[in-house]
């Protein structure tokens, strides 16, 4: 990655131009305009998901300390977390803008991982944890490392091949996966879909393949013993696209540390991580 001080001018350069060519809008808000522009504020944000960063507080003190000749009107961390969260759209338009002219691969996966929002241990009843349409916090069985948690999951579609994630979406713990992936298939046709057992369903595979979208379940452990070398390999690596594409999120962007305290600032943070992520992937940082 390139040098702290040349990517954040990059990306401001990148966030500037999509905000004054009208390709991310930005929601009306009361009041005088800020001093910190919103550009500013998205570029400092995206920075620090960029840069892995687990802690907003401590990179605008960062920012403050290293970077105030570039950004000498930084609002209060308050200030600046209530921004971010009233922004947290243009994350997601600028994704979108960045990919809308890239085609869609003709193969597809849909994948959901664990988003934990506190310890099951500590979980105490109803709490604060509400999105829209009713969506809360729930207990969800994480099976990639054999564990319960307390959150929601973060459901993907992403390409086979290029690995671009194509739609997103935070779901309940405890979910249909099938129905997942209905929602994020909406508006495509892929030629086909590589999932893994959570979605084995003869009915719902009839159903994909009727409107012309071929479904591979990737094998189970029992399956792949019986698969012949040649053969096991290639599928493995497949399947493993999808779960590389979990890992950098969570793990390598920081996601799995998101620190968020709402639903909101949670879909703010992960809206900002997918879009480090394709940035990352497109090489355009």
């Amino acid at each position: 990655m390139m040098p702290v001080g040349d990517l954040f001018v990059h990306v401001y350069v990148l966030v500037d131009d999509a905000l004054r060519a009208g390709l991310v809008p930005i929601p009306s808000r009361p009041g005088p305009a800020p001093v910190c522009s919103d550009a500013e504020v998205l570029t400092i944000a995206l920075v620090r998901h960029l840069l892995g960063r687990p802690s907003e507080r401590g990179f605008l003190a960062e920012v403050r300390r290293d970077w105030h000749r570039d950004f000498p009107r930084l609002p209060t961390q308050s200030e600046f977390n209530r921004r971010v969260r009233w922004l947290w759209g243009a994350f997601e338009h600028l994704r979108q803008h960045v990919v809308r002219h890239l085609p869609e691969d003709a193969w597809q996966q849909v994948d959901t991982t664990a988003l934990p929002v506190k310890h099951p241990s500590r979980v105490r009843g109803p709490d604060g944890w509400q999105g829209p349409d009713g969506l809360r916090a729930g207990f969800g069985r994480d099976a990639a490392h054999g564990e319960w948690f307390s959150g929601f999951r973060l459901a993907l579609r992403t390409d086979l091949q290029t690995r671009l994630v194509r739609a997103w979406g935070i779901v309940p713990a405890a979910v249909d996966e099938r129905q997942v992936a209905e929602a994020l298939l909406e508006g495509t046709r892929p030629g086909g879909l590589l999932l893994d057992r959570g979605f084995t369903g003869r009915a719902w595979a009839a159903a994909q393949e009727a409107q012309g979208t071929r479904v591979v379940l990737t094998p189970g452990r029992a399956e792949r013993r019986r698969l012949p070398a040649a053969v096991r390999r290639p599928v493995a690596v497949l399947r493993n696209r999808i779960e590389t594409t979990n890992g950098e999120l969570t793990e390598r962007l920081g996601l799995a540390r998101h620190g968020a305290k709402t639903f909101w600032g949670l879909l703010t943070r992960t809206a900002a991580t997918i879009l480090a992520h394709t940035l990352q992937l497109l090489g355009l940082v």
